[in-house]
């Protein structure tokens, strides 16, 4: 009895130590899991700090959360078959040289509308041309009609055009030559920017009639004949076309499908003006040499 008394009394000695060992291990562990969150949290304002210190760091925290956004939305998209939704750009409008033209003054609209049907393009990319060319033309003290109308013979309103000794865009600027006048638009590769080119061209124009002392003669720079003895009739051409588009813009009719006439050409389609007829006696005494001299008059 007394034996089994005292194996009693050691399980419940065993059992109470057990248990005092079991709540200090549990206490120990839950103060280390508080100090362990406390530090985890510590830490996580430290850094939260650091962050909101640093604009470098917070960009880069930016910037990985917004591709992994983009990436989760892309994934979303791409699963769902909606590929529109991916290359959608609301902003990309404004990239567009386009222009309402029921918001241009009258002249301007029915020009661009002249142009539009003259050369085959949209109106709307032709009206912001025309409202630039009115613009800019006033600041470089040109005539508008006639920045339009070397645009017109250059490129026919083709802003990609380029030509076989490497001048591009729409009024046809020898890039690599001035490649220095496009610095303020970014680059060379804005020669094929309507508008860039446009000022560029217009910058380039009023050089040449300042260096040449006239606008026929600074079309003949222009397009590079100053040297030569002749432009090939560039300068008659984008004259007669800047007039067809004067009298347009004035409220005048002219036809969309009117044809440019070289000067010689048009000389010669005149009727010759032939000198009255000799009295017979005349005509016979009147040497040969002498009719021929009269009728060339």
């Amino acid at each position: 009895m007394r034996a089994l008394a005292m194996l009693r009394r050691a399980q419940q000695a065993s059992a109470r130590s057990f248990s005092i060992f079991a709540r200090d291990v549990g206490h120990g562990l839950l103060e280390i899991s508080h100090n362990t969150l406390a530090l985890v949290g510590l830490a996580a304002v430290a850094v939260l700090v650091l962050a909101l210190g640093r604009a470098d760091l917070r960009q880069q925290v930016e910037v990985v959360a917004l591709d992994w956004l983009q990436m989760r939305h892309e994934e979303r998209t791409l699963a769902s078959g909606d590929m529109l939704s991916l290359v959608a750009e609301p902003d990309a409008v404004a990239r567009a040289t386009a222009a309402d033209l029921k918001e241009l003054p009258r002249d301007q609209a029915a020009l661009a509308t002249w142009i539009s049907r003259r050369y085959k393009v949209a109106a709307e990319p032709v009206g912001a041309l025309v409202q630039e060319a009115w613009a800019i033309g006033k600041r470089a003290g040109l005539d508008p009609t006639l920045i339009l109308a070397i645009m017109a013979v250059e490129s026919s309103f083709n802003p990609f055009a380029q030509s076989a000794v490497g001048a591009q865009g729409l009024m046809q600027v020898m890039t690599r030559v001035h490649d220095d006048k496009y610095t303020a638009f970014g680059g060379t590769h804005a020669a094929f920017d309507p508008i860039s080119n446009l000022r560029v061209g217009v910058q380039v124009l009023k050089e040449c009639i300042a260096r040449a002392g006239s606008v026929q003669e600074g079309l003949r720079h222009y397009v590079g004949a100053a040297l030569l003895d002749t432009d090939g009739g560039y300068a008659a051409r984008v004259m007669a076309e800047q007039d067809h588009m004067r009298k347009v813009a004035d409220g005048k009719k002219v036809s969309p499908t009117i044809r440019y006439i070289p000067p010689k050409a048009l000389e010669a389609s005149l009727p010759v003006a032939l000198p009255p007829a000799l009295p017979a006696a005349e005509e016979t005494a009147a040497p040969a040499a002498d009719q021929v001299a009269l009728l060339s008059r």
